[in-house]
């Protein structure tokens, strides 16, 4: 089993549900989309899509990782994280002095 998403993966994405992905992939891009929105509330109906493929473990794993990723982004973009500008042994770190 090999980990991570291919380019033909990743190019999917922007139109998951018009892709050939597998359901329950779809159903956790779902549930990511409705975690990472402006009003973050999972309806009875994809919480019944959640539970079709996924056991309450999986779900609170799944959540806990959206929650953490989205939280993530959230942080690096408030304090100004550049990662893609920094590099080993630069003298100034990718963190922008908070004000």
């Amino acid at each position: 089993m090999s980990r991570g998403a291919t380019e033909d993966v990743v190019a999917k994405l922007a139109d998951y549900e018009a892709s050939d992905l597998p359901e329950r992939t779809k159903v956790a891009l779902r549930f990511a989309d409705v975690m990472t929105g402006d009003k973050p509330v999972v309806s009875p109906g994809l919480r019944t899509q959640l539970e079709q493929h996924f056991d309450e473990g999986q779900i609170l794993d799944l959540g806990m990782t959206i929650a953490f990723a989205s939280g993530w982004q959230r942080f690096i973009e408030a304090v100004g994280i550049v990662p893609d500008r920094w590099t080993e042994g630069a003298t100034q770190g990718p963190f922008r002095p908070l004000q």
